[in-house]
């Protein structure tokens, strides 16, 4: 794959075949970060697990201590008082069947984060093959299918990430931007490495944390030393 001189010039700042300490890799990726805009630092762990098989699915939510710096977006789909506390604590959009038919009849897609009360996803079911491929399906692991609506908004306006599997057992997420610097970085690191260790299936064999890696948007990867994460 032919890159550009920017990122060739990045790659030149990690050594080959090192694997790096946490505090040190995001120190040499937020080097990395030369673009004209404020980069997205992401986080990207292979894990021992095969997600094919429901009893080592690995998925969760955790609220990252410093956000993401990304303006969330939340759309609420509930009623009567819950619609109220949705709207009090600062839902972006709020409203029932006739979100959903926006959604169905629109494409409209113009929010970051689903929240819906238990008794509404008869109806948001409807739209899990508009929102399941996005990622946006309200569940309850995720915290985002739950009568507390307004503790739920909140969370994702602090910055609440959803970590899970890919098809290829690969985690990604975004752990904040490169004008965070890297004490910032590393308590976001922390926060959501400590989750993804702490949801370890029990039918775990072998090691648990295969790889991990710390890129910015345009940025090459910087591998880190694995054997640290106590596998």
């Amino acid at each position: 794959m032919k890159h550009g001189k920017k990122y060739n010039e990045s790659a030149k700042l990690i050594e080959t075949g090192k694997l790096y300490d946490v505090e040190e890799a995001v120190e040499v990726a937020i080097k990395t970060g030369t673009a004209k805009f404020d980069e997205t630092v992401e986080i990207h762990v292979r894990l021992g697990v095969d997600s094919r098989h429901a009893d080592q699915q690995v998925r969760g939510a955790v609220v990252l201590p410093n956000g993401t710096g990304k303006k969330v977006r939340t759309l609420v789909i509930a009623k009567g008082d819950n619609a109220k506390a949705a709207e009090e604590a600062g839902s972006d959009f709020v409203g029932a069947e006739e979100m959903v038919a926006k959604i169905q009849n629109e494409n409209w897609l113009d929010f970051d984060v689903v929240i819906a009360t238990p008794d509404m996803m008869g109806v948001v079911g409807r739209l899990g093959k508009v929102l399941g491929p996005r990622g946006l399906m309200p569940t309850p692991k995720a915290g985002t299918v739950t009568p507390d609506v307004a503790r739920a908004v909140t969370e994702a306006k602090a910055g609440k990430i959803e970590y899970r599997l890919d098809k290829t057992n690969i985690i990604h997420c975004p752990i904040g931007k490169v004008s965070f610097g890297a004490e910032k970085l590393q308590e976001n690191f922390d926060t959501l490495m400590g989750a993804i260790i702490k949801a370890k299936p029990a039918a775990t064999k072998g090691q648990y944390i295969r790889s991990c890696t710390i890129a910015t948007t345009m940025g090459p990867g910087v591998k880190l030393n694995v054997a640290k994460f106590g596998n």
